[in-house]
């Protein structure tokens, strides 16, 4: 027969034997987080960083483990559909790579729409609102956005003008970016970032168009020569939380989470642009030549993608009044 006093005294034994979870005995939330990037990626690192914090400020109770490399098998192309189905309850979410379930996010990847970071920043004051309600009807909420620092074409070839970009295959993220290159002659492929590698080992591709930081996560030194800063487009990460996961803290905590992310947001801003400037000196060191690229040759490419812009608000009637928000505000509307 279980008496109270028996059950007590054989619970405590189990405790004291370690058969009783520290979760049961703090109602900890554990959560795993999804990203394909490596631990040594400074988006990696900041969600390192973010996680660590809610665990000082919660005093545990929510429970944050980064899961990098893509270790729990989903791909970026997929991370937006596994935190809306909950097959994970966070997710570093790939902005461009969504465009088949969301065209929307695919705003960025405009080419030449936004110079610099400064302009990216006031292009997320108009566009940030869309990706909520985006997010919302896909079951999770933002916690926080980080951009990709400025973008490169990472190539073999050492080329001088747009004629020299004909017909090579370079490896690119999203449509928006295969529209753009084959616009200006080369052959371009999407391939999720999990399958980069071997394809520039196995010379399925001669080129890259990605950030510094991603040449240096795959020692583009050893398969590359050449880096041209043309600054095309960008993208962001947005760390995404499944709605249902988010509901389940009280809130008190979800309010401590989500001021923290707003928080700490700014600083990992500041991270990518110390990312690109440290990882662009590392491609040099590993043999890498960074060439300049021509006015001649950057006016020749901009206008052969010029009318990706019309057809991106054609196709996406949601962008129109955003970006030309944007375009007024940056005096080019």
């Amino acid at each position: 027969m279980i008496t109270r006093r028996n059950f007590t005294a054989g619970a405590a034994t189990l405790l004291a034997a370690g058969h009783i979870s520290t979760r049961a005995r703090a109602a900890t939330t554990s959560w795993d987080m999804s990203t394909v990037w490596p631990d040594g990626n400074f988006h990696t690192q900041n969600a390192m960083a973010f996680a660590e914090e809610v665990k000082k400020q919660t005093g545990g109770a929510v429970a944050i483990t980064v899961k990098a490399g893509g270790q729990l098998g989903f791909k970026g192309p997929e991370h937006l559909r596994a935190v809306r189905d909950g097959l994970v309850p966070l997710a570093d979410v790939l902005n461009i790579q969504q465009v088949g379930d969301e065209p929307f996010m695919g705003v960025e990847s405009i080419p030449f729409l936004c110079g610099s970071v400064d302009e990216l920043k006031v292009l997320h004051k108009y566009v940030r609102p869309e990706y909520e309600k985006i997010a919302a009807r896909n079951n999770q909420k933002i916690l926080y956005i980080v951009p990709w620092p400025t973008q490169y074409l990472h190539l073999k070839a050492k080329v001088a003008d747009v004629e020299g970009l004909k017909n090579i295959k370079i490896r690119v993220p999203d449509k928006n970016a295969v529209d753009m290159l084959n616009a200006i002659g080369m052959a371009a492929v999407m391939i999720p970032w999990g399958e980069t590698i071997p394809a520039l080992a196995s010379g399925a591709v001669a080129g890259v168009s990605t950030s510094s930081v991603s040449g240096v996560d795959g020692k583009f030194w050893e398969f590359l020569k050449y880096v041209y800063p043309t600054n095309h487009v960008w993208s962001s990460q947005m760390l995404t939380v499944n709605l249902d996961s988010w509901k389940a803290l009280s809130a008190d905590q979800q309010k401590l989470v989500a001021d923290i992310a707003a928080k700490m947001e700014p600083g990992f801003w500041a991270n990518s642009l110390k990312a690109d400037v440290d990882s662009l000196n590392r491609l040099k060191e590993g043999g890498m030549e960074v060439v300049p690229v021509s006015d001649a040759m950057m006016t020749e490419i901009r206008a052969k993608t010029a009318p990706q812009l019309d057809a991106f608000l054609k196709r996406v009637p949601a962008a129109d009044k955003p970006v030309r928000s944007y375009l007024a505000e940056m005096k080019r509307g």
